[in-house]
């Protein structure tokens, strides 16, 4: 199987100041990835290497399954201007759509997948509404749609549930647990580790010395992530404990 997306001993950073050193690791269709690790780790580093926005210091990232970047979804932390659009909740997520066409105009096409992933996320019925009068899941989920309309293959989401409160912050995790099933690859910086492991098939965690790259079983069972978590393995097959979160990785 080709891998989707393909990091071979990379080094990251800037300035040709180095954050990642000798990152290597393969990433396929369908996986659910969570990058996880401490602040300065270079979790930001590596999601701009992936979107094209920097260049590994050495190494390379290879693209495969016909990818290209500008077909990559993303959604990045919410910022203070995304919360105040003064723009439609149709209007935010059909902007999502010159990531693959640049055109003072949208075509039929691109309002019918504007459509598509609004309904595909739940707000399609809000698609009128200003954006910035939405609550903050519902301003998460328009921005997902947004995201979705660059892409049919690959999302990368940068913490995409902060400042959202329980009940938003699960109905985003199952969101996007949803859009993974339904083959859409995923890749998550998050702070949450136990999330992260109850939702994700494999965890990438950072740190300033190494890093480690597996299942979220493996994940659990290996020396890094030994000193992240405490309560009960959710693994079927699996009566390793493990302490509930020592530190939550930013």
């Amino acid at each position: 199987m080709i891998p989707l997306i393909s990091i071979k001993n990379a080094s990251m950073g800037y300035e040709g100041k180095t954050v990642l050193s000798d990152l290597s690791l393969d990433i396929y269709e369908k996986d659910y990835v969570c990058i996880v690790g401490e602040n300065g780790s270079g979790k930001t580093t590596l999601m701009k290497c992936l979107l094209g926005l920097i260049q590994p210091l050495s190494g390379k990232i290879e693209y495969g399954s016909g990818l290209k970047q500008n077909e990559i979804g993303y959604l990045p932390q919410k910022t203070v201007l995304q919360k105040d659009f003064p723009a439609s909740v149709s209007e935010v997520v059909l902007s999502g759509c010159l990531n693959n066409r640049h055109t003072l105009f949208y075509s039929r096409e691109q309002k019918n997948i504007a459509a598509k992933n609004m309904e595909l996320t739940g707000i399609y019925p809000l698609r009128k509404k200003c954006f910035r009068e939405l609550s903050g899941g519902q301003q998460q989920r328009a921005l997902l749609s947004r995201a979705l309309c660059a892409t049919s293959k690959l999302l990368i989401l940068d913490e995409p549930v902060t400042g959202l409160d329980p009940k938003a912050t699960s109905d985003m995790y199952s969101l996007i647990k949803d859009l993974n099933r339904k083959g859409i690859t995923i890749i998550m910086v998050s702070h949450d580790v136990t999330a992260s492991v109850n939702n994700a098939s494999k965890i990438l965690h950072l740190s300033r010395s190494n890093y480690f790259y597996g299942s979220a079983h493996q994940y659990l069972h290996s020396d890094i992530g030994k000193k992240f978590m405490i309560t009960s393995c959710p693994c079927d097959d699996c009566q390793h404990n493990r302490s509930s979160v020592k530190g939550a990785a930013k």
